[in-house]
């Protein structure tokens, strides 16, 4: 088989791939974490054994997955990190950008970060131990950038590093529960978390006779 064949077949091979994943897509949009194999399957209108042999497995579908939507929304954050505008401005963008993302597609979010509930015997997708890596990943994504981008002083790179971990960590849990529960609009959020990023609590008095923080 000469290059231009191999490189043809290869094509082939991606644009198939390409296929199978917004055929996962939208079956995650539609059934969130409870999206099966059989059912990714059937959308794309293929048998399971031929899913496999495009991706290994469940967890290498769901890794492909993960990395096209991690993808999307890393490139989203990086972008209104570097919009022309003040700081504060642009902090409150990035953390739009993230509730923006989630509030969009709430089935796809809950089928990457959450497990399965309510399914009978063994699920099909054990997120559990997939979110985890992908809070990492985003969490060393904006450390770099927030290296990149401030001047720290020594110990830069680790305390980019703790900065860049802590603030996903303050999205994922505020995100996680505001978009659970709704108590507040997405403004609203976005305004006390970076007040929050601001040093408004370090500001805050604490309350006559009550202990402190």
């Amino acid at each position: 088989m000469d290059t231009t064949q191999r490189t043809e077949q290869q094509r082939s091979a991606d644009r198939r791939r390409r296929e199978l994943l917004e055929a996962a897509d939208r079956v995650v949009l539609r059934d969130g974490p409870q999206a099966s194999m059989n059912a990714i399957a059937a959308e794309a209108g293929i048998t399971k054994p031929i899913l496999y042999r495009h991706f290994g497995d469940k967890s290498g579908l769901y890794a492909a997955l993960a990395k096209r939507h991690t993808d999307a929304l890393l490139a989203s954050l990086r972008a209104a990190l570097d919009a022309p505008a003040e700081r504060r401005e642009r902090v409150e963008a990035t953390l739009d950008t993230y509730l923006a993302a989630i509030e969009a597609r709430p089935q796809v979010y809950r089928f990457l970060m959450h497990p399965a509930e309510g399914t009978q015997g063994e699920q099909e997708f054990d997120t559990g131990k997939h979110s985890a890596p992908l809070l990492r990943r985003m969490g060393e994504e904006l450390a770099q950038v927030i290296e990149e981008r401030l001047d720290l002083g020594p110990g830069s790179q680790q305390l980019a590093r703790v900065w860049g971990h802590g603030i996903v960590g303050m999205m994922h849990a505020a995100g996680d529960w505001w978009l659970g529960e709704r108590p507040c609009t997405r403004a609203e959020l976005v305004k006390s978390l970076a007040d929050l990023l601001w040093g408004r609590l370090a500001a805050a008095g604490d309350k006559i006779g009550g202990p402190g923080f």
